[in-house]
């Protein structure tokens, strides 16, 4: 009778540690519903005519390598810090009142900075990821607002819209991210960690086309085509000029 309490307490201990971060509260679910990318091979026929700039030069909130957010020598949040993390220059951004970061440790989160207040928290990569399969799920890249949704991506092979006020995921391609990233008309083009070139549709993560790069490097809009480092891609295809 003691072991299968035992057992049953094991069970209900894994269980416990699917739905919920151990070291951040709220519950978990899945982001993912398959475990690969699917290009679709579909051209662009509504080439933008520019990228998309947020302005977050009015936000005055700093975060560090620890991930603590600051609002000059006041704590606004203060998440979990770890060793196992990529040096990167992080921000946060503001939209409507609230301060939206990206912590080393895969989260997304949103804060109301007048309360201090958690207001969602979004997990920014594969579960499995977090079972040795990845070394790192920093969020690494800047976090871009536009319309209703948050766009993040995170070295744990995720990148995601998340709606900015429920914190619910819209969708999330499994793509790591580690470099910025465009947002162009409909889409959002992703220099990606296994150096590819994703453009990705912003209705519902659809991937159009993928191309290889030579040279990882954070993708700019250039009047119909894309540009990672000295090399041109063609908008429509992905294919290099």
């Amino acid at each position: 009778m003691h072991k299968i309490f035992a057992l049953a307490c094991c069970v209900l201990a894994l269980v416990a540690c699917d739905k919920h971060d151990p070291i951040l509260p709220g519950e978990r679910t899945a982001i993912f519903e398959s475990s690969s990318v699917r290009v679709l091979g579909t051209q662009i026929s509504d080439i933008p005519t520019s990228a998309y700039v947020f302005d977050n030069s009015n936000c005055p909130y700093t975060q560090d390598s620890e991930n603590v957010i600051w609002d000059g020598t006041r704590r606004l949040f203060s998440g979990f810090a770890t060793k196992n993390t990529v040096a990167s220059d992080v921000k946060p951004i503001c939209d409507g009142g609230y301060v939206y970061a990206g912590l080393t440790t895969g989260e997304l989160i949103r804060v109301n900075p007048k309360t201090r207040q958690i207001s969602w928290i979004a997990d920014i990569y594969r579960s499995s990821n977090m079972t040795g399969g990845a070394s790192m799920v920093d969020i690494v890249s800047p976090l871009v607002i536009h319309g209703d949704s948050v766009y993040v991506g995170g070295l744990g092979d995720a990148f995601c819209r998340v709606n900015k006020v429920s914190g619910l995921k819209k969708w999330c391609v499994g793509i790591g991210v580690s470099h910025p990233f465009v947002i162009a008309g409909n889409y959002a083009f992703v220099v990606s960690t296994d150096d590819n070139l994703y453009a990705v549709r912003l209705a519902d993560g659809g991937v159009m086309w993928r191309s290889g790069v030579r040279e990882s490097g954070a993708p700019r809009y250039e009047s119909g085509a894309i540009r990672v480092q000295d090399d041109i891609y063609n908008v429509s295809d992905g294919k290099m000029k």
